[in-house]
Formats: C-alpha cells, sequence, structure tokens
C-alpha cells in the first residue's frame, strides 16, 4: 500500500483546519489535509464573532476574505415580544475587532481552503480517513479517496478538524454526553426579496418566541438569508410533516419576521440536527488534538461554533510547532486548560440563556451601560479576558444580578 509522509495531518479543511494549516506552512511546516466534502459545500455556522478575525490576521487569511464582500456584522439584535436589546461590538469592554461577518459558508470556506493551497499545503477532497494507528514516533493514517483506493499517511502528529464529522472522537471512542439541554434545530436559507432596505435587512437577528424557543435571522451579502429555529428537542418534535411544513407552521409563531419570510421558497430542504450539543473525554492524546466542533459544541445561540474552531485550531498548531522544535509543551495546561476556559465561560451563558436569567439580564431597563460593555465583550468572543468580571465571575454574576432585577420588581409591586 503505498505511504505518503508529512509532519502534520489535519483532518478536515474548515475554518479550524484551515487556519492551523496556514500557521505550519507560515513555519515551514510539511502538512497535509484531508477532507470527505468536495468544496464548495453547505455547512452550518454562518455568524462569526470579531475574536476570530485576530485569528484570520496572524495567519495571513484576512485580506483574501476581506474581498469576498461578505456582510459586515457590527453586533446583534436580540428580540423578545415587543423587548429590544442591542449589542453593539464598538461598546464592548475589551480592545479587540468592531466587526466580523454573516457569511455563506460555502463560499466563506472555498475561500479559505483555496487562499492555504496558495501557501502550498495540499488538500486531498472527498477523501475519507477509515482508520488510524498510534505508534511511539508517528501516526498511520489510513485513508480512502474518490476514486475508492486507500492510501496510508504517515505523520508525526494528527489535527482533528472534522467538525461535526467527529473523526478521531468516532474512531477512538471519545465522545461523552453534554452536560447541556437536548436542543435541536431546524433551519434553511431564503432567497429574501422582501428584505427591508437599510440595517434593519442587514442585521442578524435572535426573535425569542418561548423562554428556550427562538429563531435566528442572519443575512447575507447575496441576497439571500440563514433562517432557522433552536429549541428543545420535544418542541422540534412537536411539529408533523415534512421538514418544509414544519418551518412553515414555525414561521408563523414569528410577529416580526412572519410577513417577511412567509411563503417564500426555500433555496433547500429544510435540514434538521437534533440534540446538536457535543463533548468529548478528552482533547489531545499522544500525537493528536482536538479542535473545533470535533471536541466540543455547545449551542448555535452566540454564534460562538467558528471562533472556538479558529482558537483551538490556531493553538494546537503553535503547540505542536514548539514541540517540532524540540520544546516542551504541557498539554493540559497550555492548552486544555485555556480552551476549557473559554467554553467554561460560553457554557454558561448558554445556560443562563435558557434558565431565562441572562435574558431577563438582556431586556431590563433601564439598561446599565458599564454590564452590557462588559457582556458585549463576552458576545464578541473575548471570553479569555481577565479584566472583565462577566468572564472572571462568570459562574455566579448572571445569577446575582438577575436577583437583584427580581428583587427590584418585587419591591416595585409592593409599593
Amino acid at each position: 500500500m503505498k505511504i505518503e509522509e508529512v509532519d502534520v495531518l489535519i483532518i478536515g479543511a474548515g475554518p479550524s483546519g484551515c487556519v492551523s494549516a496556514a500557521y505550519l506552512a507560515n513555519n515551514n511546516v510539511n502538512v497535509k489535509i484531508i477532507e470527505k466534502s468536495k468544496f464548495p459545500r453547505y455547512v452550518i455556522g454562518e455568524s462569526l464573532l470579531p475574536r476570530c478575525m485576530d485569528h484570520f490576521e496572524e495567519v495571513g487569511l484576512l485580506e483574501s476574505l476581506k474581498k469576498q464582500g461578505f456582510e459586515k456584522k457590527h453586533g446583534a439584535r436580540f428580540l423578545k415580544k415587543e423587548k429590544v436589546c442591542n449589542f453593539d461590538f464598538s461598546l464592548k469592554h475589551t480592545e479587540g475587532w468592531n466587526w466580523t461577518w454573516q457569511v455563506p459558508r460555502a463560499d466563506f470556506d472555498n475561500t479559505l481552503a483555496n487562499e492555504v493551497q496558495k501557501k502550498g499545503v495540499l488538500i486531498d477532497f472527498e477523501t475519507e480517513v477509515t482508520d488510524v494507528e498510534f505508534h511511539d514516533l508517528y501516526v498511520l493514517t489510513s485513508v480512502k479517496g474518490k476514486d475508492g483506493k486507500t492510501i496510508q499517511i504517515k505523520s508525526k502528529y494528527v489535527i482533528d478538524s472534522s467538525g461535526f464529522g467527529r473523526v478521531l472522537p468516532r474512531l477512538l471512542n471519545l465522545d461523552k454526553p453534554s452536560t447541556l439541554p437536548k436542543h435541536s434545530s431546524i433551519f434553511t436559507q431564503v432567497k429574501d426579496i422582501n428584505r427591508p432596505v437599510g440595517l434593519e435587512g442587514t442585521l442578524i437577528t435572535f426573535d425569542i418566541l418561548e423562554t428556550q424557543v427562538w429563531f435566528w435571522v442572519i443575512p447575507f451579502s447575496n441576497g439571500n438569508t440563514s433562517i432557522g429555529f433552536v429549541g428543545p428537542t420535544d418542541f422540534i418534535n412537536s411539529y408533523s410533516g415534512t421538514p418544509e411544513e414544519r418551518i412553515n407552521e414555525m414561521i408563523k409563531t414569528s410577529p416580526y419576521f412572519k410577513s417577511r419570510f412567509e411563503n417564500l421558497e426555500y433555496l433547500f430542504e429544510p435540514k434538521i440536527i437534533r440534540n446538536f450539543s457535543k463533548s468529548v473525554t478528552k482533547l489531545y492524546g499522544d500525537r493528536f488534538v482536538l479542535t473545533g466542533n470535533s471536541s466540543e459544541f455547545l449551542d448555535p445561540v452566540f454564534s460562538s461554533g467558528v471562533t472556538f474552531a479558529t482558537e483551538s485550531g490556531l493553538l494546537a498548531s503553535k503547540l505542536i510547532l514548539k514541540e517540532l522544535n524540540n520544546k516542551k509543551v504541557n498539554w493540559n495546561k497550555e492548552y486544555v486548560d485555556y480552551i476549557s476556559e473559554g467554553v467554561n465561560v460560553f457554557t454558561t451563558y448558554v445556560n443562563e440563556w435558557y434558565t431565562g436569567n441572562l435574558q431577563k439580564l438582556f431586556f431590563h431597563e433601564p439598561e446599565n451601560k458599564e454590564i452590557k460593555k462588559q457582556i458585549c465583550a463576552v458576545l464578541a468572543g473575548y471570553v479569555w479576558d481577565k479584566t472583565n468580571p462577566f468572564v472572571t465571575k462568570h459562574n455566579r454574576i448572571v445569577k446575582s444580578i438577575t436577583h437583584l432585577i427580581d428583587l427590584e420588581t418585587e419591591t416595585k409591586i409592593i409599593n
């Protein structure tokens, strides 16, 4: 059987894999990507956070993305009946990017893959990992190409950036249940012919229909808009019929967006992902590391997926480069602890979103501008900023403030 040799093999050509590959290629590491799909291909995760712009800039991918004219995202809007809460990324506690993009991922990921290939990285598309063997000094990965032939790739390290494909968690039995509630989503895209002009037509919006049920609206610069509903799995399953019939009925429950999206033709049959939250027993092992959604996926409510993918992908490649240069790496401290800090912050916010506490804080009036700036920094992806109390005290601060809001409300009722 044919055997190829590289320094680092990356599974998956999404944002995490491409950022990893770009960093390693910039540092003259021989790297190759195996990608199961044919690009361009559809994938979910169309709303980015400002934090990931730092990653694209650092590895030299930003300029190619800027040329694509993707819809700029300067913040986000949350609706709950007649209440409105707007977040402006320029008004956040942490210094950093004040904007990012809303992107059709097929185009976005294809741009990244093309740019990485220009850096000399080989990408084998329509190629599937079938087996992996770990040895003392190398990893032997078996892959099957679109021609049906199997070859083996010998590498010093493997980075699993396979996203929802979760290649190594599946092959190595690393999956474990998520601690988050079981939620599901149904989504599609439309040609947004009823889109209002100006900011209203381009602003990403989260329409809260019930405490645990919400509707996303993500407009793209090409005139299409991504729409989707998220809620408890039982809620999604409570609608009968085809996926198209289900989402038709759900759209009717959004008074704000019903007239804009009702009766529009869908660009593809609505897709359903059930129980989307995922976790793993470990993030790394001897000669492998998991990044992005192949390791953990939380919830789409705060659009954290791509940012965690690029954050972990870049860090993994930096640590591998250190070891290739014969420098010692403490993977628990430098990778697991660091990534877990950010994941834990977002996990708190996801949990407090679905308890209703965070929603209560969002819509409380009069708003506290300093608190809002600190929350905005979290929503922008800067969840490692230790100067932000909504990062360092994440596990109690939302509960504490909403408790004060409840006491204030009770006092007003009594008086």
